[in-house]
């Protein structure tokens, strides 16, 4: 059993929710090291006490340890929280069991599937370090300055093992920060990538000016394709009318703190792709998220038109009013089905 008392905790990602969750940590009292890529961002931010780039003006506790090292940060820790972009999932993996020879248990705050299959994170995971590496993903309604500032927030922890949720829990709650467990890993995994997905399609329909009647359409929607693939695959229907599910869904689809829904309000004003993306700064995890539930649904054979329709125009250039015009032109269903 690990003591978490004496045994740090390594945060891998130094993005803006990465840094809030290292942050959130370092004050809770954990042992708490950080570790991002860029040698000099590290270097910034011992200097400041802050991250400017992806979360500026948020003083960061004297506590959190900065590592530019990727071997110095996994040193001598058990507890590893990965928040790297999805597609960079596996190579993160890879890079851990390189130096880690001692047991370690992966939690993951990254909202995707694999790059071009649609396969869950946490399989990677038990084809590197085996089906008995305690494994748990962190998922929910949360916009990192809000979580780093302590204002109110609730979050879903999915995980196969009891003990590391439970550690995880003690280690994350506290008067401001609220965690829900779950057993449901594939519900949790699903919901954190379709929402991005239905966020592009929420601000893309705000852009065109269609108005909060076909916004709240759209999210309603997109939550019964959540519902459709993803009891599917395994989920659970609680997870997707839960904290993982309707409430990352609901939003990020309504607030512009979301970078896929400002992409989409983007795309429907005009935007080339290209433009859209330079002008967000930071990964839309959306796009290649649409990429990979639409390769599902295909493998699956479910009817995804919302998600289907985010696909042809972000990889068949679609026009975005002509993709509308065909969803609303769609033959009329029996609501439920």
């Amino acid at each position: 059993m690990i003591n978490i008392e004496s045994n740090p905790i390594v945060v891998l990602g130094g993005g803006s929710f990465g840094t809030a969750l290292a942050v959130l940590l370092a004050k809770n009292g954990n042992a708490t090291r950080l570790w991002a890529r860029d040698a000099e961002q590290i270097q910034q931010m011992k200097q400041s006490k802050t991250n400017q780039n992806y979360l500026p003006n948020i003083a960061l506790p004297d506590s959190l340890e900065l590592f530019d090292s990727f071997e110095h940060a996994v040193d001598g820790v058990s507890d590893i929280l990965i928040v790297t972009p999805s597609h960079t999932f596996q190579q993160t993996l890879q890079k851990i069991k390189q130096f880690k020879t001692c047991p370690v248990r992966i939690v993951w705050a990254c909202k995707g599937l694999e790059p071009d299959t649609g396969h869950f994170l946490c399989d990677q995971v038990a084809d590197i370090f085996g089906e008995d590496c305690p494994r748990g993903v962190l998922s929910g309604p949360t916009f990192a300055k809000e979580l780093a500032n302590g204002s109110p927030t609730a979050i879903t922890l999915a995980a196969d093992n009891s003990q590391l949720a439970a550690d995880m829990t003690k280690r994350l709650v506290n008067q401001t920060f609220r965690v829900y467990l779950s057993d449901d890993l594939a519900g949790v995994q699903f919901g954190g990538a379709i929402k991005n997905v239905i966020a592009i399609g929420a601000g893309m329909a705000d852009g065109l000016g269609f108005g909060s009647n076909a916004r709240t359409a759209l999210i309603t929607r997109g939550l019964a394709e959540m519902m459709r693939l993803g009891e599917a695959i395994g989920g659970r229907t609680e997870t997707f009318t839960g904290m993982a599910g309707l409430g990352d869904l609901v939003l990020t689809c309504t607030d512009n703190q979301s970078r896929n829904r400002r992409f989409g309000l983007a795309l429907g004003k005009g935007a080339s792709l290209e433009q859209a993306a330079k002008d967000i700064g930071q990964v839309v995890e959306g796009v290649r998220n649409t990429k990979e539930v639409y390769c599902l649904a295909e493998e699956k054979g479910i009817d995804m038109p919302i998600c289907q329709s985010i696909y042809n125009i972000i990889y068949n250039k679609q026009d975005p009013r002509e993709a509308a015009k065909e969803l609303l032109t769609r033959a009329m269903k029996v609501e439920g089905d």
